[in-house]
């Protein structure tokens, strides 16, 4: 309670003095993009103080060719309280229960599996990619600090982020992102603790652009296997004594995942091409009357000052020279020839009129009209490496827990498990683009490239340590259209034509037509792929105490999906329909006994389906507003021709009800409920020794019953106030508000139960300065 009153004495006390803050230095930037200091205590000749200039960009990147992409800061107060969950913002992944504990999407089509280091895919809440990284261009450095608290020092959370970003002049932006979360967990063993670091730098220029990112993660989860027996939480009244969710037994103790790695990342390119002159857009306008503005302020203030330098130099005002100046004439002496004309020109007021309108508007049309280099061909470099370890530590496991025990040199013997495995990756792009757009001919940009890549893996073995290596050598291209409002394209190729992968093929295609309707657009999007690539490394090759397998003979994976969506904001709908074809489907299955609160014989294994799995995907994004009152809705429907291979729920629903309004014209404010849920279906399980989600395989008992769990059926409500004041975000909640209540079944994963009750509260100040 004690977070908690200081929060809203934070909230309530220090928030109003905001606007009151007398900055009384901050910094300019003039026409050439240059930054200096600049004094905001004297007015201007209209009386009014300069404000410190607020802009920022913000932009990701392809992570192939560098090609930027504008994208939205994260300062928007819409669903704001929602970006703490590790369930995401509508609640569409399935987690162990913890804040930043692993995580799987229920939504297929929204999995995203391609890295090879399989055991970060389930922790891509923390873990940004490169491709959904913010890059920024501020007109004045920027801080984000956002904090985010539940419970108290035995079983809270906290959340911080920092962010910083600042320009050297026009061109250059750099800037870093501290990432911390430590969650203890609100059930046994079950903590998380992750830290992350990112430096950023972006060099935008005519010819030459350039973008680097560097970033370090750390992510340690504490491994419970989930509790004992779900009755604990399902039939507390069946057991005598009372439990509350620190207390509930659950199977494992002392068991760890950590998880560190390091990337390098850098893209830059080269384009030549020609000049012509543009107009300005809006931004750019405003930008440099502020700059013009702040010179003049800046030229006066000079002025100002030399002016009372030179007054106070000396008291005595200088004597006027006595007598008749040597230059000076006399009057009377040479009077003036008078020829009788006029030799001055004579304009007419209509032809004078007219001359000042040209010259106004001259100078008007070159003010506001810039040089414009447009680039025709660009040479393209990407150097990117990747490093991962991964362990799993366990002391004190459970008797009989594990179905096999194999022969591995490790740091621990006993019952006692070191899992440490290591990999790094390393490649280059070479690409050549011809850009769209240079000329009227020129409808569609071409790209060609060259990949390098070299992936290494290390796992323990009986003795020693297994290397493996892998150089690949990929070729392709791409076509793109990106100009124009009708009709955009994008088709990429790439073939794997040298190394272990090779034979592997990658065909992306999607494209977007809009045109008006009813005074609004609407968008019609489609996409497709096919993907034949060989399974991942891990899938492959895996060595463990107690998990090992080596599979060298596998068949490669095809993947085909068909994808259309129907986008029209003035009804505020977004339909969208995917049907997916699945050839050689790869996945990793679990299976245990259960004896009473034991579970043993726990065994995991790669499995590849022996028929096609086809899946069919449905979604209605549609909103409603009538006056404050607004219904936002997500529903998912999916069918799967496999469930034992390819479990998924059959509908999936996030549905938000809210009241938005203001109060004393400044403070935005949103106050609703909103809820999560699914049908019941067969979730994959969690293998703890892997860090990894599994399809249960468990075994039928002796009398046929199926000892695989179902969970889902069960609405999750969270209640929350949302608020927004200037620069800050800041919302109150109560998440589960309706824990106790029902079925009682809250499991998001086999046996691992969601958090009950909790009150929650976040903050996200920005910083212009």
């Amino acid at each position: 309670m004690k977070t908690i009153a200081s929060i809203l004495t934070l909230l309530f006390v220090v928030l109003p003095l905001q606007a009151q803050i007398d900055d009384s230095q901050y910094n300019q930037m003039d026409p050439s993009g240059n930054i200096s200091r600049r004094n905001s205590n004297k007015t201007d000749s209209l009386g009014s103080d300069k404000e410190i200039p607020k802009g920022i960009k913000v932009w990701t990147i392809d992570k192939r060719f560098g090609e930027r992409k504008a994208a939205l800061p994260d300062t928007i107060s819409h669903m704001f309280m929602n970006s703490i969950f590790t369930s995401e913002l509508r609640g569409e992944y399935n987690t162990t229960g913890n804040l930043g504990s692993p995580r799987l999407n229920r939504i297929f089509i929204d999995r995203n599996s391609e890295n090879q280091f399989l055991f970060v895919n389930p922790l891509d809440f923390f873990v940004t990619p490169v491709d959904e990284f913010h890059f920024t261009n501020t007109l004045s450095p920027i801080t984000n600090l956002t904090y985010d608290n539940s419970g108290d020092k035995t079983n809270g959370d906290d959340h911080f982020i920092a962010k910083f970003g600042v320009n050297a002049g026009k061109r250059i932006g750099v800037g870093f992102k501290f990432d911390y979360l430590y969650a203890r967990g609100y059930y046994q063993n079950q903590s998380t603790s992750h830290f992350n670091y990112s430096l950023y730098g972006s060099y935008i220029g005519d010819r030459y652009q350039a973008h680097l990112l560097f970033s370090t993660n750390h992510q340690k989860i504490a491994e419970n296997g989930g509790l004992a027996n779900d009755d604990y939480i399902t039939h507390p009244e069946s057991f005598s004594d009372s439990y509350s969710t620190n207390e509930i037994p659950t199977i494992l103790q002392r068991n760890w995942n950590r998880n560190d790695n390091l990337h390098f990342f850098f893209n830059h390119k080269y384009s030549i091409g020609f000049n012509r002159k543009v107009p300005m857009t809006a931004d750019e306008i405003k930008a440099k009357k502020f700059a013009m503005a702040s010179a003049e302020e800046n030229k006066r203030k000079n002025e100002n000052s030399a002016t009372d330098t030179e007054r106070g130099k000396g008291k005595k005002a200088e004597k006027r020279a006595m007598g008749r100046p040597e230059d000076a004439s006399i009057a009377g002496i040479d009077p003036p020839i008078n020829t009788g004309k006029d030799e001055r020109i004579q304009l007419t007021k209509s032809a004078a009129d007219s001359l000042l309108s040209v010259q106004n508007k001259e100078s008007k049309d070159t003010s506001w009209i810039k040089n414009e280099f447009v680039p025709v061909t660009s040479f393209i470099h990407t150097f990117n490496f990747d490093n991962y370890r991964r362990i799993y530590e366990a002391y004190q496991t459970p008797e009989n827990f594990y179905a096999n025990t194999y022969k591995v040199e490790e740091k621990l013997s006993g019952d006692s498990i070191y899992d440490k495995t290591t990999h790094y990756h390393l490649s280059n792009v070479f690409a050549i683009s011809l850009l769209e757009g240079f000329n009227k001919w020129a409808k569609a940009g071409l790209k060609g490239f060259v990949t390098w890549d070299l992936k290494h893996f290390n796992l323990p073995d009986s003795v020693g340590i297994s290397s493996y290596t892998e150089n690949g050598i990929n070729i392709g291209g791409q076509l793109c259209k990106a100009q124009g409002k009708f009709l955009h394209y994008l088709a990429t190729v790439e073939a794997t034509v040298a190394g272990p992968n090779s034979g592997d093929l990658k065909i992306d295609a999607n494209a977007d037509i809009n045109f008006s309707l009813f005074g609004d657009t609407l968008s019609l999007i489609g996409d497709a792929f096919i993907h034949r690539v060989k399974p991942a490394f891990y899938f492959r090759h895996y060595h463990g105490r107690h998990f090992w397998w080596d599979n060298d003979n596998m068949e490669r994976i095809t993947h085909t999906r068909i994808q259309g969506v129907l986008s029209y904001t003035k009804t505020r709908t977004k339909l969208r329909i995917a049907v997916d074809n699945i050839n050689n489907y790869t996945y990793l299955a679990q299976s245990y006994l259960t004896e009473g609160e034991r579970h043993t014989k726990t065994d995991v294994t790669v499995r590849q389906g022996s028929k096609p799995i086809n899946l069919f995907t449905a979604q209605l994004i549609q909103d409603f507003k009538i006056g404050p009152f607004n219904w936002e809705n997500v529903i998912t429907y999916q069918k799967t021709s496999d469930q034992s291979q390819l479990p998924v729920p059959d509908l999936n629903l996030y549905s938000n009800l809210y009241l938005r309004f203001k109060i004393a014209k400044v403070l935005n404010c949103d106050f609703g409920a909103d809820v999560r849920y699914f049908t019941n279906y067969y979730a994959p399980d969690y293998s703890p020794a892997l860090g990894q989600f599994a399809v249960q395989t468990n075994s039928a008992t002796d009398n046929g019953a199926d000892t695989r769990i179902k969970i889902g059926n069960y609405p999750l409500v969270n209640v929350y106030a949302n608020f927004h004041l200037k620069h800050t975000r800041f919302f109150v909640m109560y998440s589960h508000v309706n824990a106790g209540m029902g079925d009682k079944r809250y499991f998001s994963t086999p046996h691992y139960a969601l958090n009950e009750r909790i009150f929650r509260l976040g903050l996200s100040w920005n910083f212009f300065n």
